[in-house]
C-alpha cells in the first residue's frame, strides 16, 4: 500500500490542523494505521493509532487535543490536531500496519508532512 500525507503547514500557538493520509488501496482491512512524528534531533514518536475496528489510542502529550479517524470510503486517515502549540512542531508521517498470513507485521510509510506551530 502506498500513502500519501499532507496538510501540513505553519500555525500559531493554539491554532488547529487537519492532517490527511490517502492510501492507494481499500484501508478498511488494515490492522492498524497511525500517525507519527519526528521533531529536529529527536526520535520518531507515536502520535496516535486507530484500529480495523476503530479503536483509538493516544499519546499522553496529545491525548485531548488530537483525534485520529479514518474514512473507508474514502481510503483516508485523518488526524485533527487543536490546541497546538510549539512542541507540536515536527515531520508528522503516516503509516499502515498490515499482518500478513504468517503473523507477520509490514509497516507502511508516507512521505511526511511538515507541522510548524509558532508561539
Amino acid at each position: 500500500v502506498q500513502l500519501q500525507a499532507s496538510g501540513g503547514g505553519l500555525v500559531q500557538a493554539g491554532g488547529s490542523l487537519r492532517l490527511s493520509c490517502a492510501a492507494s488501496r481499500s484501508i478498511s482491512s488494515i490492522n492498524v494505521m497511525a500517525w507519527y512524528r519526528q521533531a529536529p534531533g529527536k526520535q520518531r514518536e507515536l502520535v496516535a493509532t486507530i484500529r480495523s475496528s476503530r479503536i483509538t489510542n493516544y499519546a499522553a502529550s496529545v491525548k485531548g487535543r488530537f483525534t485520529i479517524s479514518k474514512n473507508n470510503a474514502k481510503n483516508t486517515m485523518y488526524l485533527q490536531m487543536n490546541s497546538l502549540n510549539p512542541e507540536d512542531t515536527a515531520v508528522y508521517y503516516c503509516n499502515a500496519k498490515i499482518v500478513t498470513i504468517i503473523e507477520r507485521t509490514n509497516d507502511y510509510w508516507g512521505q511526511g508532512t511538515l507541522v510548524t506551530v509558532s508561539s
